[in-house]
């Protein structure tokens, strides 16, 4: 009975609740749902089907390469990666990449004892290591101590590196699975170089250098204070010019190519169509041994984190505030924990351990994408595939002309390229051309980062005491860590 008198009391002294708490927490799922619809909003329908299309230049020739060299689950990979497709286009709101650790890939390609296993205890083990550097705010203390004139160096050396692979793919006939070349490729026929120029031209005609469907808006809006000499242009030119203008510079360029591919693979193979087999591919956990385990961290996880850790978080990082200013969560944390999340879960599946990159980013970027529904696109055609058709998608791809994903692969590499013009001083160009040519002659990512902060630093000293001269570069990157 005491007890029952003593409980007004109690309930009384207990600390209430405040409503608003309550109100915040119950419109919390709301906000999270309305700005993932912000996130997916399509800016232009065209413009973000044809973005989806400027990595594929990267994603389908190392991804076919492991299927028929090392017996990838394709279908496996392409559920996994669209998932990652369609969850990074939501949290980020940009098409942010998926794209294979070419590292891992690499290794993987040349060297026949490194199997499916020590691809994926790689990808889990460097996912791994990424996770806990974005979870522990050490990745965001690595990207606060890299120089601009750096990081702008190891995207210059990427993106020539893209450019030159590019060209390789258009001129000789390559043999992917071995990622070798046979010879030169044949003028004439439905993969010939007189096709893949005929694609080049027609996607400088319609994108130009990638900006001219903005300035068509720009058209509408120019001013007598928007530059004297384009008004002129623009008003000397009749209505139906500048109609015809429009609707050439809104075509989706490397769309169309893609589909063109597609058509041409079955035409070269008419008999691909009794090779699909309709269905997923059996989904099953890799069973990883010590060994294995071991082979991977050395032979593939060692070399693929530093490419990681600069290519995909800090690289990606800054170029993401770069091109899209003021909008999204691009923070070396999350996109540290986001490439350690997706391979810590989808490697054990058999799917190809993947990061984020500057050069996928750059590609859809310069065909046109410009929020999270361009990769959302590609996400959705991607597990819709593995889904459908699952691991016979290998073999349309594998007649899939690879010239057309040489030019695709060229104007990405070459906008990636094009992010180093901000380079305005003498010191922080040395800087940047220093860590780019070791980056490029060497094949190494690491070595080149390693000679250009040793330059950096050296330059840093020289400049120390002299109180008259301004330092090298605007020195480090600021961002939002």
């Amino acid at each position: 009975m005491e007890s029952q008198h003593q409980n007004p009391t109690n309930s009384s002294q207990l600390p209430k609740t405040n409503p608003s708490d309550d109100h915040h927490l119950s419109q919390y799922p709301s906000k999270l749902l309305q700005t993932i619809r912000t996130n997916l909003l399509f800016r232009s329908k065209w413009a973000e089907l044809n973005g989806a299309m400027g990595d594929l230049g990267t994603y389908i020739p190392i991804i076919l390469a492991l299927t028929l060299a090392r017996d990838l689950n394709l279908g496996t990979t392409l559920i996994f990666t669209g998932i990652y497709n369609l969850i990074t286009g939501a949290f980020y709101g940009v098409p942010m990449p998926v794209q294979p650790m070419k590292s891992i890939a690499a290794v993987a390609i040349s060297n026949a004892s490194f199997g499916v296993p020590e691809i994926m205890a790689s990808g889990i083990l460097t996912g791994a290591v990424l996770f806990v550097l974005g979870v522990t705010g050490l990745m965001r203390l690595v990207y606060r101590l890299i120089p601009l004139s750096v990081v702008r160096g190891i995207q210059l050396a990427q993106g020539l590196s893209f450019a030159l692979t590019a060209v390789k793919y258009v001129r000789r006939v390559q043999d992917l699975p071995k990622s070798k070349s046979k010879g030169k490729r044949p003028w004439l026929g439905l993969d010939g170089l007189l096709l893949a120029l005929v694609y080049a031209c027609f996607i400088i005609i319609v994108n130009g250098a990638g900006e001219e469907y903005q300035r068509i808006d720009r058209e509408r809006q120019s001013t007598a204070d928007q530059g004297d000499q384009e008004e002129q242009e623009i008003s000397a030119t009749s209505p139906r010019t500048r109609k015809w203008r429009r609707i050439l510079y809104s075509l989706p360029s490397a769309f169309m190519v893609f589909m063109l591919g597609l058509v041409l693979a079955f035409i070269r193979k008419p008999k691909l169509v009794h090779e699909i087999e309709f269905g997923p591919s059996a989904m099953e956990v890799v069973k990883i041994s010590k060994s294995a385990w071991k082979d991977g961290f050395i032979k593939g996880t060692i070399p693929q984190l530093p490419l990681s850790i600069l290519n995909s978080v800090v690289a990606v990082c800054k170029l993401s505030s770069d091109l899209f200013p003021g909008r999204g969560e691009f923070s070396a944390t999350s996109l540290s924990v986001t490439v350690g999340l997706m391979n810590v879960v989808g490697c054990w599946f058999g799917a190809m351990p993947s990061c984020h990159g500057a050069g996928g980013l750059a590609g859809q970027y310069k065909f046109g994408g410009r929020s999270g529904a361009c990769v959302a696109i590609l996400g959705a055609a991607k597990v819709a595939l593995g889904l459908i058709i699952g691991t016979s998608l290998a073999a349309i791809l594998s007649w899939f002309p690879v010239g057309m994903l040489g030019v695709l692969l060229l104007f990405a590499g070459i906008e990636l390229a094009m992010t180093s013009r901000d380079m305005n001083t003498k010191e922080d160009s040395f800087v940047m051309l220093v860590c780019a040519a070791v980056s490029l002659v060497g094949s190494s990512a690491t070595m080149g980062f390693v000679c250009g902060m040793v330059v950096y630093l050296l330059l840093r000293l020289r400049k120390l005491g002299s109180e008259s001269e301004k330092p090298p570069s605007a020195v480090w990157i600021h961002g939002t860590p």
